[in-house]
């Protein structure tokens, strides 16, 4: 029997994007999608993503999760008292239409030294960048979104080869990969949603990187590692929640890289993964989104 979801979309204004998502995230399965408008890229390389425009929260929920459904409403409800929101949409989709539906808006493009491309794309795929196969599936990450280029960017300034590399919230698993194309000795991706891991396995065997790259469903519970360098591209709440496991699994010498964040929210998570001994070493953002690195002092 094919299975049917609900999926509940917000266009939300760029600076209420985080606290939308943060809203849905605690219904959705799996998370939230936050949905970026794409342009053609000026240079005629592909596309990029539209700064200028409004973005689209999607979460999604299985068609018997009616009285969830009733929950995300009203807590949705009582944000739009404080901010300026459209009314959401609910549809239902079959499964086959949620994997698939957003599949012609997903063309290869660059991304720093990558290029991320589908592996149905019909479009001259560009040979001289790193070549990132993804297929998302019914995970979230394509490259698209500023905050996954933000981690893209970032880890082909900072990985060493050779270095033990961890993806936290791996979703499509592209970081992970990334950091593999990149030379990392080993890379473990963690995702808590079961969907995410499938498509980040699938992944990490489409682009013959599983001797290099473990792909675990799980999260940090305690501090683990030590890690070279961690890719953390999660929500402002959740790197809050995880900042005491996450902090100390940096090792000597490390680097973290936090991202999934509103340019606002950028010194409050600053501050506190400072205060867990990791030293701040620099910031990038893109529109509204930030990332930041911090460093733990010491020798590797």
């Amino acid at each position: 029997m094919t299975a049917t979801w609900l999926e509940v979309s917000v266009v939300s204004p760029r600076e209420a994007a985080d606290a939308v998502a943060e809203v849905m995230g605690r219904y959705g399965h799996g998370g939230v999608a936050i949905e970026e408008s794409i342009k053609p890229d000026p240079e005629g390389e592909g596309y990029e993503v539209d700064t200028a425009a409004p973005v689209v929260v999607k979460a999604y929920l299985p068609e018997n999760g009616r009285g969830r459904l009733g929950r995300l409403l009203r807590a949705l409800w009582h944000l739009r008292q404080v901010v300026d929101l459209p009314e959401p949409e609910v549809r239902t989709l079959a499964e086959a239409d949620w994997a698939h539906a957003w599949k012609a808006h997903f063309k290869p493009h660059r991304v720093g030294p990558f290029v991320v491309a589908p592996p149905w794309a019909e479009a001259p795929v560009p040979a001289d960048g790193l070549l990132l196969l993804i297929d998302p599936g019914l995970a979230f990450g394509t490259g698209l979104h500023p905050t996954t280029q933000l981690c893209l960017q970032l880890a082909a300034e900072l990985l060493r080869p050779g270095e033990v590399v961890l993806d936290l919230g791996t979703g499509s698993g592209i970081l992970a990969i990334a950091a593999a194309r990149l030379g990392a000795g080993s890379v473990l991706a963690l995702d808590i949603d079961p969907l995410a891991v499938k498509a980040a396995r699938s992944n990490v065997r489409l682009n013959r990187l599983s001797g290099r790259v473990k792909v675990v469903r799980g999260t940090l519970k305690g501090p683990a590692g030590p890690f070279d360098l961690i890719l953390a591209n999660l929500s402002a709440p959740v790197l809050r929640e995880l900042a005491p496991a996450l902090a100390p699994s940096v090792g000597p010498g490390g680097r973290l890289v936090i991202s999934g964040l509103l340019v606002g929210r950028a010194d409050e998570l600053t501050d506190l993964y400072a205060g867990l001994g990791l030293r701040p070493f620099g910031r990038r953002t893109a529109g509204d989104w930030a990332a930041v690195v911090l460093t733990r002092p010491g020798e590797t």
